[in-house]
Parts: C-alpha cells; structure tokens; sequence
C-alpha cells in the first residue's frame, strides 16, 4: 500500500474522529443544557454576558468615532463648530440611550444620574436622558415570585389577599406594586428589587468604569471617571434594602419634631429584606402638577418654602444627611386636612431612602459662611469659604459660583441671585458652556471636588428647579430660609470659638461672648432687612408657626 494511500485513509479515520468527537460534544452540551441546571444556567449567563459587553463595546466605538470627527474637523466659524457639535451631542446621546435602554439595569440607574446633571453636561445629553426616569424595565411576576419566597419564606398568595401583578412604577434598581395584606388587609406599597440585578451588577460596573477610562484617555479635558467610582461606591449600599430601612426610619424620626414647616411624611416600613421591601402606601401627585395644587387649594409659594426647609435640614442639622436621589420622581404632594402636627393642608413625601451622605461639620460652617458672604455680596469672603469646603482653586472660583447659584457668572458675583431666572439668562448660561469653552472648566472643577459637595450642589440644582416648575410668586423667601439656617450654623460655631477661650468666664470672656452674639445676630439681621419689604406682606403665616413651635 502506497504511502499516499494510508496518508488519505488516516485523513480520513482523523476527520471522521473529529466529527465524531465534535458531535459528541455539541450532544452532551445540548443534553446538560436541557437536564442539568448548573449547565443551562452557566451557557445562559456566558451568552447574557457576551451580549452586553457587546451592547456596550458597540456603543463605546461609534460616540468615540463620532466625537473624534467633530473635533477634529476644520470650521468656518464659531457658530458652524456650535452647530456641528450640537448635532454631535444628540446622535450620540441616542446611541448610548439605546445601548442603556438594551442592558438595562445598573445602566439604566447610569442614564438617570446623566439626566440629573444639568449642571454639568450639554442639553442634548440630559434632556435625552429624561426619559430614563419613566422608561425602566419590568421584572416578570414569576421572577418576583421565586424571589419572595426565597428571601420572606413566602408566596405572593401567601403573602397577600389582593396584588397588582402591573406595578405602578419600575425604576432602574427595582420596581413597586399596590397589594393588600393577608395578615391585616392593610393596603401596603411593596418594593421588589429586579431580580436579574444580582447576576450582572458586578459585570456592569467593571463595563462602566472600563468605559469612563477609555473616555478620559481619548478625552482628558472631559473627566468623567469620578462617575464610575460614584457608582461602584454607592451601588452595592443601594443594592440592600435594609440601608434603606434604617435611613427611612432615622429620618423619620428627625424630621417629626418638624412637620410644621416642613410637611414632611415618610412611608413607613412595615417588612424588610436585602431585596424585599412592604411599606404602607402613600401615593401623591407630582410637585410640578399645578392644576392639582389648586383643585385642593394648595399654596404654591408654601410648598416651595416647605422644601426649602426639608433639604436645608438635611445639609445644616448634624445626623441627618443629605438624601442622594433628590429628583422629581422620589418627590409627590398629597392633600390631606391639617392636623396638630401639620398645620398645611397637604404631605410633602420623601420616597426611595436607599443612599444618603453626611456633611462634615467643618464643610456645613464653611458652605454656611459662603452662603452668608453671597447675600451681602461679599467676593471676598465667597471665595475664601468655597476655596475651604468645595477644595477649588482661586481660578475656578468664578465659574463654581455659577455652578452653585445656578446663575451666569456675572449675576453670581455681583447681583441678586435670590431673583427668579428669566429665559435670556437661561440661554445665557447654556451658550456660555459651549462657546466660551466653560464646559471644560466646570467638569474639571466637579471632578476634582469631593463627592458630597457634588450632592449638595445638586439638591440646589433640585430645589432651584421645584421653585421655577411651581412657579413660585415669593422666590426671596427660600432665600431667607436659607440665610436662617446658614446664619444658625454660624452663630454656634462662633459661640463654641468663644466657649474655648481660656478666659471664657472672665470679663473679657464675657465681652466676646456678647460680640460674638452681635457679630452673628447682624449677619442674620443683615439677610432678613434684604427681604423686609417682602416679610411684612407674608399673611402673618410664618409668625403663626414660630408661635405654635415656640411658645
């Protein structure tokens, strides 16, 4: 026999083995797909994972490509450049909303601190971002299901004698569905965490932070990697849901002492789990919905005042923290007849406690301070206090004045920020980004300050916006709640400088007890003579609540 023929027929025997073998393979991973649940679940996680690296990869490319042709191309004029990149902006932000609608999950959670940032990134992203906030999957009723009984030891049957299998909102960490309780027929709200979450978080924040790096790589004057820290630091605290029952509780309790002038309700939470939350329901219309507000008779400029005091609260009062979701969606309004505790005739609710942060108590004197030099259009002393607590530098002073006023650089150095912004300052402040190149500037002075003054700005940028929305006739007023907090915050650390002194009850002790009285009482006096014109015409309502809490 030839050579060539045992070459062909080993060939041959080789290829057929091959078949043989592959077909063996292909078969028994069918088979384990089909009988075994370790091996379909595994397959199934490898093609989810491969899908969303993909999704993301994808998206990544083509926002690079497009980026890098705008500015690297030649233009005519400023305005052709304007245009160019505009255009830029909102093709891109498509292609990423798509990419985050796709993945879902943590993505979407992504999406909807983008859409927050109004502050910070161009209109074209965060007005594409918006729809984020109402657009968020919806876990099956069978997943929801498996999950109760795994983490409460119970059915949905078991559980509850009525349940709304289509809940009433999904947000991008977990969804809400109306149900009454078997146990009490007490109508209960209940917060399911999406169940598909726990597989893949830790796929999505290394997706994440991967991306922002690549970013700061191609686009160094656009740092975004402080965003995919932010995530990963916050998103595993999120993630388990009994956070979120201490904060409601403790903040709960805080603010009962009060309700007067914040009207301030909590739900309360009736059962907790890592993943699994039963409060009692406490639905409300939207803060923007105006035609609501005057079918039951609620005035506008005390809403606005009462949140103005609720977050003021938060930044200013030891212990509390700021809440780290303060958007529209977590807030609702709900007329109810006044009570002892609540003299309004409606409910501020505070949804959603999953994440709050603490001011260190030299940053709340330092922003208080800032806020005092800002209303006597101190430059001076704006700078120091902003340079103390938001770490900037005296360059980056004028465009954080702007940032933290929610004003143009001009009105937030030398005017009344307490004004109401009209639409030309808006416009203003927009064209100002782009063509006098201060979007560069703001996102590197956001990205290097720390974490909770980012908050803090953007509970402003919240409140700011409720004012605008509720069209408040009486905008000064949240202004002078503001000074009264800051003023308070000044006056105790200015009493415990004193209390130091060695010589605190001798009689120069005492002299610097009365001037430092004096010293802060003027800068308190010197904000509300601002408004006095205003005060006397306030109805005598804010007199009527310092008496019932006071006397």
């Amino acid at each position: 026999m030839s050579s060539s023929s045992r070459t062909a027929r080993s060939f041959k025997f080789s290829e057929n083995k091959g078949k043989v073998i592959t077909g063996t393979i292909i078969g028994a991973t069918t088979l384990a797909y089909f009988t075994n649940d370790t091996v379909h679940d595994s397959i199934k996680h490898t093609y989810l994972t491969a899908g969303r690296v993909n999704v993301v990869t994808w998206a990544t490319m083509r926002c690079f490509w497009e980026y890098k042709k705008v500015l690297g191309s030649n233009y005519v004029s400023e305005d052709e450049r304007y245009t160019a990149l505009s255009q830029c902006h909102l093709k891109c932000a498509k292609i990423t909303l798509e990419a985050l609608e796709k993945n879902g999950g943590v993505y979407i959670k992504l999406g909807q601190h983008i859409g927050a940032m109004t502050y910070l990134l161009p209109d074209e992203w965060t007005s594409t971002m918006i729809s984020l906030q109402d657009r968020c999957p919806v876990s099956s009723v069978e997943d929801i299901n498996e999950m109760l009984k795994h983490d409460l030891g119970r059915s949905i049957d078991e559980l509850f004698e009525e349940f709304d299998y289509k809940p009433i909102g999904s947000a991008s960490l977990a969804q809400v569905h109306v149900a009454k309780l078997r146990s009490s027929g007490e109508k209960v709200a209940v917060k399911c965490q999406h169940p598909s979450l726990k597989e893949f978080v830790p796929l999505d924040v290394f997706l994440t932070q991967t991306v922002f790096q690549l970013l700061d790589k191609v686009f160094p004057e656009y740092p975004l990697v402080w965003l995919g820290d932010e995530l990963q630091s916050s998103i595993y605290v999120e993630l388990d849901f009994t956070n979120e029952t201490d904060n409601a509780r403790r903040t709960s309790e805080y603010f009962q002492k009060f309700t007067s002038l914040t009207a301030l309700r909590i739900p309360k939470i009736l059962v907790s789990s890592p993943r699994v939350l039963i409060m009692e329901f406490l639905p409300g219309a939207r803060l923007d919905d105006l035609s609501y507000m005057k079918a039951n008779g609620i005035d506008r400029s005390e809403v606005s005042a009462c949140l103005a005091h609720i977050f003021n609260n938060m930044i200013f009062t030891p212990g509390v923290g700021i809440h780290c979701d303060p958007h529209g969606g977590n807030l609702a309004l709900r007329a109810c007849p006044p009570s002892g505790n609540n003299p309004h005739n409606y409910e501020i609710i505070l949804y959603d406690h999953g994440l709050y942060r603490d001011v260190t108590l030299q940053m709340r004197r330092d922003y208080a301070r800032f806020w005092l030099a800002l209303l006597k259009r101190d430059r001076e002393g704006m700078e120091k206090h902003a340079i103390q607590f938001a770490k900037i530098t005296p360059e980056q002073f004028p465009v954080f004045a702007a940032a933290i006023t929610g004003r143009d650089i001009d009105t937030a150095l030398n005017y009344d920020t307490s004004k109401l912004r009209d639409d030309s300052e808006i416009e203003n402040m927009k064209s100002a980004l782009t063509s006098q190149g201060l979007l560069v500037d703001l996102m590197s002075i956001l990205s290097s300050m720390p974490r909770v003054v980012l908050l803090i700005l953007k509970t402003n940028d919240l409140v700011r916006h409720l004012d605008e929305v509720l069209q408040n006739p009486q905008p000064e007023r949240v202004f002078l709640i503001s000074a009264q907090y800051c003023a308070n915050t000044a006056y105790e650390e200015d009493m415990e400088l004193i209390a130091q002194e060695e010589m605190s009850y001798s009689n120069l002790g005492v002299t610097k007890r009365v001037s430092g009285y004096f010293h802060c009482a003027f800068e308190r006096i010197g904000a509300v003579m601002r408004w006095y014109g205003w005060w006397w015409s306030l109805k005598g309502y804010e007199w009527k609540l310092w008496i019932r809490t006071h006397i």
